[in-house]
C-alpha cells in the first residue's frame, strides 16, 4: 500500500515557528505497511531524497520546498523486554516525544523524565540527540529500526552505530540522510537513580518541597521550568533554542573569561569546554529585541519568536544578525540548532 499522497501542501501549521511555506509534494506515512510503495514512488520521481518531517519543532522554513517531504505519522508505544529491573520500551516514529516521556512515567519507568516536554517527534529525537537538564537521549538509547528510502532495504542502528555528539548524530552527516527512523527503543528502570545535578532542577524541587523526589516529580518539575522559560509555540512561534551552546577550547575559554569574567562555562571530554550561547547573545542586548513581527524572546536570549506575520527569511536575517554581533564580541562561532529549509540558509 503506498504512503497518502497529499501533492501540493502549506505547511504554515506543520511547523512551530508558524512561518508560510508550501511544499511541491508531500507524502505522509501512517503503516509500516506504506513504506514498500513510498520508496516505489520514490524511486520513480528519480529525483533529490525526500525531506522527512517530523512535528516541525527543529525546523526553519525560509521558503517554499521543492524536493519531495515525508511526514512520518506512525503511532504506537510497547514494551519490548523486560527482565524486572530493566526494561526496554519501544516508541513509533510519529508519536510526540512527551507523550513517551507521560507513558513511561505512568508504567512507573524512569530515563526520560529530564527530557519532558520537549516538543517534536520520537523519530526526530535521536537525530537530533536532544538532551536537557543534565540528561541526553544517548543516556537511555537503545536502537532504533529505519528504512533506506533509496532501496526499501531495512537496518537497526544501536548506540555506536548513531555516533551520538552534542546535538548531533549520524543521521545528520552526508551520507546517511536516506534513512527514515521508523521506531526507536530505550533502556528504562524502575529503580535507577535520578540525575538532579542540574541547579534550576534543584532549585525547582527544593521549591515545591521534594526532597525525596520520584522520576514523575522531576518531570514535573522540568515541566514548569521550560513553560516559564520558554514560549509556547501555540502561542508564539519558535523552534526553542535556535542555537547551540558552542563547544571551543579551554584556552579560548580562558582568554574569553579574562575580557568577560562572567561567561558561564561547562567542561566536556578532553580539552574543550562549552559556553553559554544565551549569555553570549544577551550580553550582546538581543533578548526582547524586535525587528517588525521577527525578535527574540524577552525571557530567554536565545529562543527566536515569530509575532505574527514574519516569514522565515525575516527570522534568518535576525539570526545572522545575531551571529554577527556575538562573533565580533566574543570571537565564538553560533551554529544553528534547527534545519533551515528552503532557498536561503544560516
Amino acid at each position: 500500500m503506498p504512503a497518502h499522497h497529499l501533492g501540493r501542501t502549506p505547511l504554515d501549521t506543520l511547523n512551530t515557528f508558524g512561518v508560510h511555506a508550501i511544499a511541491r509534494d508531500l507524502w505522509r506515512v501512517h503503516a509500516l505497511s506504506d513504506l514498500p510503495g513510498l520508496v516505489a514512488q520514490l524511486q520513480a520521481l528519480a529525483g533529490p531524497l525526500p525531506f522527512v518531517l517530523g512535528g516541525g519543532s527543529n525546523l526553519l522554513l525560509t521558503g517554499d520546498v521543492d524536493a519531495p517531504m515525508v511526514q512520518v505519522a506512525l503511532r504506537g508505544f510497547r514494551v519490548v523486554r523486560d527482565d524486572g529491573k530493566t526494561v526496554i520500551v519501544e516508541g513509533a516514529a510519529g508519536e510526540s516525544w512527551d507523550a513517551l516521556v507521560s507513558w513511561s512515567l505512568a508504567a512507573g519507568l524512569n530515563g526520560l523524565q529530564n527530557l519532558a516536554l520537549i516538543p517534536g517527534s520520537v523519530g526526530a529525537a535521536p537525530i537530533q540527540n536532544i538532551g536537557a537538564y543534565g540528561v541526553e537521549l544517548r543516556d537511555c538509547f537503545d536502537s532504533l529500526d529505519a528504512i533506506d528510502l533509496r532501496t526499501g532495504c531495512w537496518r537497526s542502528f544501536d548506540a555506536a552505530e548513531c555516533a551520538f555528539a552534542y546535538r548531533h548524530s549520524v543521521f545528520k552527516t552526508p551520507g546517511h540522510t536516506h534513512w527514515l527512523v521508523c521506531a526507536v527503543r530505550f533502556r528504562l528502570s524502575r529503580s535507577a537513580p535520578l540525575q538532579l545535578d542540574y541547579g534550576d532542577l534543584r532549585a525547582e524541587l527544593a521549591r515545591t518541597g521534594h526532597t525525596a523526589p520520584s522520576a514523575s516529580d522531576v518531570a514535573q518539575a522540568v515541566r514548569a521550568i521550560r513553560r516559564r522559560k520558554l514560549p509556547d509555540p501555540a502561542v508564539l512561534g519558535n523552534a526553542g533554542s535556535f542555537f547551540k551552546n558552542p563547544v571551543i577550547s579551554a584556552q579560548q575559554a580562558a582568554a574569553i573569561q579574562s575580557r568577560e569574567p562572567g561567561l558561564p562555562c561547562w567542561p566536556t571530554s578532553g580539552s574543550e569546554v562549552k559556553v553559554s550561547a544565551a549569555w553570549m547573545i544577551d550580553q550582546c542586548g538581543w533578548k526582547g529585541f524586535r525587528d517588525g513581527d521577527a525578535g527574540v524572546h524577552t525571557a530567554h536570549a536565545l529562543v527566536l519568536v515569530n509575532h505574527g506575520h514574519a516569514q522565515g527569511r525575516d527570522i534568518l536575517a535576525l539570526a545572522l544578525r545575531i551571529r554577527d554581533s556575538v562573533h565580533a564580541r566574543f570571537g565564538v562561532n553560533l551554529e544553528p540548532e534547527p534545519v533551515i529549509l528552503g532557498h536561503a540558509t544560516l
